[in-house]
């Protein structure tokens, strides 16, 4: 079984910055992808930034420029760097991974969510 923790949401106004971090813990073999997605209320969850299974990041168009990813491989540990927020980023920010463990295949585990609010 994998773990993923979120951290670093919060409530911020238009401009401002948040850094989410997600740490994945457990019996961990190998982490293929990680990185983030996002739901917003009444809207279907979407993809902000992800480390593909290649190394690749790939972005939402509505974030690219202002949102990094980043990861530390030895922390099993992904960031998510949110610059020039708006009010639409507003959503219940959730950690992703596609991970196996030993006696596992791989599989698609998810975090509890972290809630990042924008005020205009």
């Amino acid at each position: 079984q994998v773990q993923l923790v979120e951290s670093g949401g919060g409530l911020v106004q238009a401009g401002e910055s948040l850094r989410l971090s997600c740490a994945a813990s457990g019996s961990i073999f190998h982490i293929n992808a990680m990185g983030w997605y996002r739901q917003a209320p009444g809207k279907k969850r979407e993809l902000v930034a992800v480390f593909t299974g290649g190394g690749a990041t790939n972005y939402a168009d509505s974030v690219k420029g202002r949102f990094t990813i980043s990861r530390d491989n030895a922390k099993n540990t992904v960031y998510l760097q949110m610059n020039s927020l708006k009010p639409e980023d507003t959503a219940v920010y959730y950690c992703t991974a596609n991970a196996r463990s030993p006696a596992t295949a791989y599989y698609d585990y998810w975090g509890q969510g972290t809630q990042v609010t924008v005020s205009s």
